[in-house]
């Protein structure tokens, strides 16, 4: 037999630790927006439906997904208006003047039959009971297996920024030129993969025992200097170092490609995964551009993810929302007194951007929103 049951505390929190970069809360500061802003085509109430996003959720009655919070200040309904789940039911009304969003909670039903007492949670499932409850003449009688099957949605589609939290990187002019390089593959191989070991040079002072293999990729150059702003280090596969030296002795733990001699390696460092993000607009005027789209996609559509030519030397920071505007074309105009007049045409709002991985002059974002074709080169600001 079967039930179900509703989300504790406990788990709510064990939940958004496992899935840290998908955050289930914006943070509000009253600086970023005087007003709050209302999609004028907002719906009067929406029910919450699997693969729904907070983000998706708010853009539905905000022009500003970020003032979330505030829209939900004068409602003492919900303590957390960040865990919703499918099912739920958000209503928009404006009291006094203010708009204001309430929430009727979808319950789960029950199933709770009477003529057992056993109850088997999913921990001692993974512990592995073995002490059952028995009839007067010895038989076991039926459990109640628990299970939790209820999940707030997420902030935003976390699976489309997984693969980029920690790989590829952008690096500097030589920090791969300067870094250990895979110098031979034992047994004699040409290429290696998952379960193979390479020889490196020079490991002799290991900074840990974990390194990710990278291979030189394309330089980002700024659109307007002509300045190279950094270089992508395209990942190649994880490794553990089995014995220092030069060379040293390393085993390929896991592999996105094949490992050619020459590729490059660096320690693995955990600090470079953001566990929460807090979308917001900077707080100064950002100009920039789209450099590239990564993931091997040609065309950049909805959640897909671009390298802009701003990073944290300009302030960008995790979570800055920046607003897309498709580059106008420049074309001849055959009607003007001056001979060939060539007229630049406005650039339009494509989209809105999140920046979730910054480096020093570029940064990783995803795209939120996308209302015309989005192109290389084309404009990132402030909104």
């Amino acid at each position: 037999m079967h039930r179900t049951k509703k989300d504790s505390p406990g788990i709510n929190m064990a939940f958004r630790t496992l899935f840290g970069y998908m955050v289930f809360f914006f943070i509000s500061i009253s600086s970023w927006a005087d007003e709050i802003q209302i999609n004028p085509a907002h719906p009067e109430q929406y029910t919450v439906v699997k693969g729904d996003t907070l983000w998706d959720i708010s853009g539905k009655f905000l022009n500003h997904p970020w003032q979330w919070p505030e829209l939900w200040r004068d409602n003492t309904q919900i303590k957390n208006p960040h865990l919703i789940y499918p099912g739920d039911t958000i209503y928009f009304a404006m009291v006094n003047g203010r708009p204001q969003l309430s929430l009727s909670r979808y319950e789960q039903q029950t199933f709770s039959p009477n003529d057992s007492t056993c109850v088997l949670s999913e921990e001692e499932i993974k512990n592995g009971r073995t002490e059952f409850a028995v009839s007067e003449e010895g038989k076991l009688l039926p459990c109640i297996r628990e299970t939790l099957i209820k999940q707030a949605i997420e902030l935003i589609p976390a699976k489309s920024i997984a693969q980029f939290l920690t790989s590829p990187k952008v690096v500097a002019e030589n920090e791969l030129n300067n870094a250990p390089y895979v110098v031979d593959i034992a047994g004699e191989h040409l290429v290696a993969g998952a379960g193979d070991r390479v020889y490196v040079r020079a490991i002799t002072q290991p900074e840990g025992l974990s390194y990710t293999i990278y291979r030189a990729g394309n330089a980002y150059v700024s659109p307007d200097t002509g300045e190279i702003l950094g270089y992508e280090a395209e990942y190649i596969a994880e490794t553990t170092l089995q014995q220092p030296g030069d060379p040293a002795t390393l085993a390929i733990t896991k592999s996105d490609s094949e490992i050619r001699k020459g590729d490059r390696l660096m320690p693995k460092t955990d600090e470079e995964l953001t566990l929460s993000y807090f979308p917001r607009p900077p707080e100064k005027s950002i100009n920039g551009s789209i450099l590239s789209v990564l993931g091997g996609v040609s065309q950049i559509g909805l959640y897909d993810v671009v390298v802009i030519d701003k990073g944290a030397k300009d302030g960008i920071l995790t979570g800055h929302e920046l607003a897309i505007y498709q580059k106008g074309n420049s074309i001849n105009d055959p009607f003007s007194p001056i001979k060939n007049n060539v007229v630049k045409l406005p650039d339009e709002n494509a989209g809105t951007l999140m920046v979730f991985r910054p480096f020093e002059r570029v940064s990783y974002a995803l795209v939120m929103k996308a209302t015309k074709a989005i192109h290389i080169l084309d404009k990132v600001q402030t909104p």
